[in-house]
């Protein structure tokens, strides 16, 4: 039998993380963020990472493994989970992914296997020249002409996923979206996949009221922080919440636009979240509303009992 995995889907700030604990007390569960960005260490205020008050005596998985000069990858991340579920289920308890992009959420549930498309290291090159020298909006949309359907799902920020697209296209004149195409679609988990939504004035008011929230906890020193460092050109400082505010500590934008950059790129954020997970994975969608979240929360448990128990008695 497969193993049962859930996983938390959802557009940022929606409310998964305090779900995520709910289920984890009332079914024995353990948790296994799935934000790519949450495993690095001093990243804490920008990427929400969850606090350990927060946590309630849960075990968190993929939190604080990684340094901020590390690279991860989709195939990086698929590993690490695998490890964990395993372990996880050893422990006797229910293994849960929360939160996450759609791409590495489903590297996991349908067992990808990442091609092993060589480097054309002197293409590689010409491109991150091409970076410094215009930016990275010509090579986005050069992405979008080749491969619409990926380029939209990506930020165009995200230098390396833009390169290696291209460079894949180069070398073996298959897009990235063919290349998932031709990924298996057989479940490699029995995975209970909860969805959560909101309307999308009361989710963009939560957006930039987190944002605020974010910058009164101290998001701007931490920013610093990782800058003085040396770690401007990172994959890790490409994240959302930490690019847009290289700007200001450079002294070229004011705090004001910075703030207002991070607040939009949220919510485009997490629109591209939604579209993903409503196209490409088997999502149970709950509508969850601000006044009424632990009543909502109280009505997703209970369909949860029901699924759990109908595949218990199927074993």
């Amino acid at each position: 039998m497969k193993k049962t995995v859930i996983v938390i889907v959802g557009p940022t700030a929606v409310g998964k993380t305090k779900l995520s604990i709910e289920i984890a007390k009332q079914f024995n569960g353990a948790i296994i963020s799935g934000d790519s960005m949450q495993v690095y260490k001093g990243m804490d205020i920008g990427t929400a990472k969850i606090t350990p008050e927060e946590m309630q005596g849960i075990p968190h998985y993929m939190i604080d493994i990684k340094d901020p000069r590390e690279s991860f990858s989709v195939a990086d991340f698929k590993r690490y989970v695998t490890k964990y579920i395993d372990h996880i289920y050893e422990q006797g308890q229910l293994p849960m992914i929360v939160g996450g992009s759609g791409l590495y959420i489903e590297s996991v549930l349908y067992d990808y296997q990442f091609p092993a498309v060589r480097r054309d290291e002197a293409f590689t090159q010409q491109l991150k020249t091409m970076i410094k020298e215009v930016g990275i909006q010509p090579l986005y949309e050069r992405l979008k002409v080749i491969d619409p359907k990926y380029a939209e799902r990506i930020h165009p920020n995200h230098h390396r996923r833009v390169i290696r697209a291209l460079e894949i296209y180069e070398v073996t004149g298959k897009t990235m979206t063919e290349l998932e195409q031709e990924q298996p679609k057989e479940p490699l988990y029995d995975a209970i996949i909860i969805g959560l939504d909101m309307e999308r004035d009361l989710l963009y008011q939560r957006i930039n009221d987190r944002v605020d929230q974010m910058v009164a906890a101290g998001l701007i020193d931490e920013v610093k922080a990782l800058y003085d460092q040396g770690l401007k050109d990172t994959q890790a400082m490409r994240a959302i919440g930490y690019k847009e505010l290289i700007p200001y500590i450079e002294g070229r934008q004011s705090l004001e636009q910075a703030i207002d950059i991070l607040k939009r790129n949220s919510r485009r954020f997490a629109k591209r979240q939604y579209t993903w997970f409503k196209n490409r994975l088997d999502v149970k969608w709950y509508m969850i509303h601000p006044d009424t979240i632990d009543k909502d929360y109280q009505i997703i448990l209970k369909d949860l009992a029901g699924i759990l128990n109908r595949r218990i008695e199927l074993d």
